[in-house]
């Protein structure tokens, strides 16, 4: 109602609904009749008003009014300029405690159906032995000089009291036989309502305080004047301080007082209305507020009980503008609506919702991740690249293998000391060109299995030291094969330089340059355990962290530098006269080697976790076995399968 109470009312109500997620589809005031003059203007505002409202998409109205709204609220179908509009989708009306179901005499006969299945907060109110038969009893003649009946006697029942001055009349005369019960129930309730128990308990409870401050052993005296008690030097307004320590049972049972500051300790009622076909009603109790109660217990609704407007077709109604967003998802509101309408939008990467209808989207914690459907978080999976795995298993087993393959073409050709081949470009760089290759296939393994601190130590630079030994010796091996052609010319004066002596300094010097870079990495910031929370979103990756980036690259840069210098010295003596095309050999394993660590570097920045190891490992058994293939083998193949090749006249001969 738009007066006083119902802006008092929005106060308290609207923050408290929003608390619990509940919004308004609107806020109507309907306007009270105030005078006689602009009694068609509220109407036809009042009309416009219902028809907006019945035509929301909220299935639930709640209603504010007094004890009288409904006089008022029952005319606004009838003043709607559509037809039919009063058989209309339903509603599910909610009343509150100041409301009653009432109507006047005009309305005893109008259609209700629209209030069918409403709910309402009523007093809470018991069954007094008796009531119903001292109503039953009541009628115009049985209470002499209550003007109040007969005026609602004659209202109620359309008849009219003989009057003699007034003489015949074409009206029903009322006999005073007529039944109470007979009339609809927004007329007369035969059962008491939570107004009438309130009346009740107040007279008791005001008869009770009165006793209390009569009986009060006060230094106030009663005097007895004329057959009457009245109260001497004891104003009235005392009795408050008796009605507030009032407590009493009453006629039906229930404990009636007062709170310290004065309040009716009372519950309420959830009362559902049922419309009957006569227009008559029936209000059944579903539930109950009990303010002493614990709190858990202090609102019961039996929904099974509540019967519901014919609409829904007894199906519990919704009244919602947006469907509940489902776990990974969260709300957005819509611009223009109220906060309660939304639309469900996917959780973005990384995130997760775990509960309908959030407003936000929750991150997981290091230790998890997001579920596929984004609805819980998953605890990540311990991860490294160990041996008892598929990948791990074989690259393992590959390292051993051509580690094995390596150590039996060195045995071949220590077995074979004494043949051209072997000696042809010094021995000690062939023994140790296969020698550091086999410890490159073997230092794979110091990459597989559990990140420990001295394997994470030991990884890098071994692997980084091996190498470049293994470079340092072909690039020995392919200045030797230059200056090999350059001292057979007449006069040349380097002969002096060819011998093995420069082949061991070249291999040493090279190697102690890497050997110095990789003890200046460890100590200014060595390689440790970590753990890698990140890279994988399911995975804790256990991983070497290299401690300092620049210098693991100065590593494979000095390295790559190596490998570049003997190819560019190998493919210039690619056609230098040798008996067995170790310089075209030497410039296709360095062409194969430059190739594979060319291609490492972008490989191994777009991969992450375990399967990081997996192409540095990958990288160094091919690069190794490219070098073992491309250098040994046709030699091995001479030595093993065509020993007639494996002479001194053959050398010559292919010399000349």
């Amino acid at each position: 109602m738009d007066n006083d109470n119902g802006e008092r009312f929005l106060e308290i109500i609207v923050p408290l609904f929003s608390q619990s997620g509940i919004c308004f589809a609107m806020i109507e005031r309907i306007p009270g009749i105030t005078s006689i003059t602009d009694i068609n203007d509220k109407l036809e505002k009042g009309a416009t008003l219902h028809d907006k409202v019945m035509d929301s998409k909220a299935n639930v109205l709640m209603f504010y009014g007094e004890s009288n709204s409904m006089l008022l609220l029952r005319f606004l179908p009838y003043l709607s300029q559509r037809e039919h509009m009063t058989n209309i989708a339903g509603k599910v009306w909610i009343m509150t405690a100041q409301m009653d179901f009432n109507a006047m005499v005009i309305q005893r006969n109008w259609d209700s159906k629209t209030f069918h299945g409403a709910l309402s907060f009523t007093i809470h109110s018991s069954h007094l032995p008796g009531f119903k038969l001292f109503a039953e009893s009541r009628n115009p003649f049985s209470t002499k000089g209550d003007g109040f009946i007969r005026d609602f006697w004659q209202q109620a029942f359309g008849c009219v009291f003989p009057n003699p001055m007034v003489g015949t009349t074409e009206e029903d005369i009322c006999t005073g036989e007529e039944k109470l019960e007979s009339l609809p129930g927004s007329l007369f309730e035969m059962s008491m309502t939570g107004h009438s128990y309130n009346i009740y308990n107040a007279v008791h409870a005001v008869a009770h305080a009165l006793h209390a401050m009569t009986s009060s052993r006060v230094k106030h005296s009663l005097v007895v004047n004329g057959g009457r008690q009245i109260f001497h030097n004891q104003p009235l307004w005392q009795l408050h301080h008796f009605l507030r320590y009032v407590s009493f049972n009453n006629s039906a049972g229930d404990k009636i007082s007062f709170d310290r500051n004065g309040g009716l300790v009372a519950g309420f009622d959830v009362m559902n209305w049922m419309v009957l076909s006569n227009q008559s009603f029936h209000r059944m109790k579903v539930g109950w507020i009990d303010a002493e109660a614990p709190p858990e217990q202090a609102f019961f609704i039996n929904e099974d009980a509540i019967t519901w407007h014919s609409w829904f077709n007894q199906v519990q109604p919704l009244s919602v503008c947006s469907e509940s967003c489902h776990r990974g998802s969260r709300k957005k509101v819509k611009e223009g609506e109220p906060f309660c309408c939304y639309d469900c939008i996917s959780c973005p990467d990384g995130k997760i919702a775990d509960q309908e209808d959030m407003n936000e989207c929750n991150t997981c914690t290091v230790e998890k991740y997001p579920s596929k459907n984004q609805d819980l978080c998953i605890p990540k999976d311990v991860s490294f690249l160990f041996y008892e795995e598929p990948l791990g298993i074989s690259l393992a087993c590959f390292a051993l293998s051509f580690s094995l393959l390596t150590l039996l073409v060195l045995a071949t050709f220590l077995h074979h000391h004494d043949t051209p081949i072997v000696k042809a470009n010094n021995q000690d760089l062939t023994y140790t060109l296969l020698i550091s290759l086999m410890l490159c296939f073997l230092s794979v393994l110091l990459f597989i299995g559990h990140p420990q601190k001295v394997t994470c130590l030991l990884r890098q630079t071994a692997f980084g030291i091996i190498f470049s030994v293994a470079v340092s010796c072909i690039l020995a091996k392919t200045i030797m094969v230059v200056l090999a052609f350059m001292a057979t010319r007449p006069g040349s004066s380097m002969r002096n330089w060819v011998g093995k002596s420069l082949g061991n300094s070249i291999v040493l010097s090279c190697s102690l340059i890497q050997a110095g870079i990789c003890t200046a990495w460890i100590a200014s910031s060595p390689p440790f355990p970590d753990v890698d929370m990140h890279s994988v979103m399911e995975e804790v990756v256990l991983e070497c962290n290299e401690g300092s980036v620049t210098m693991f690259y100065s590593v494979l840069a000095y390295m790559g530098f190596l490998a570049i210098a003997s190819f560019t010295v190998a493919f210039f003596a690619r056609k230098l006269p040798d008996s067995f095309n170790e310089a075209k050999f030497i410039t296709f394993s360095m062409l194969v080697f430059c190739s594979v660590w060319l291609s490492f570097v972008p490989t191994y920045l777009s991969t992450k976790g375990k399967y990081m190891v997996a192409v540095e490992i990958f990288s160094i058994l091919a690069s190794s076995t490219g070098l073992l293939i491309c250098i040994f083998f046709p030699k091995c193949y001479i030595i093993v399968l065509r020993p007639e090749l494996n002479n001194k006249n053959q050398l010559i001969r292919r010399k000349d």
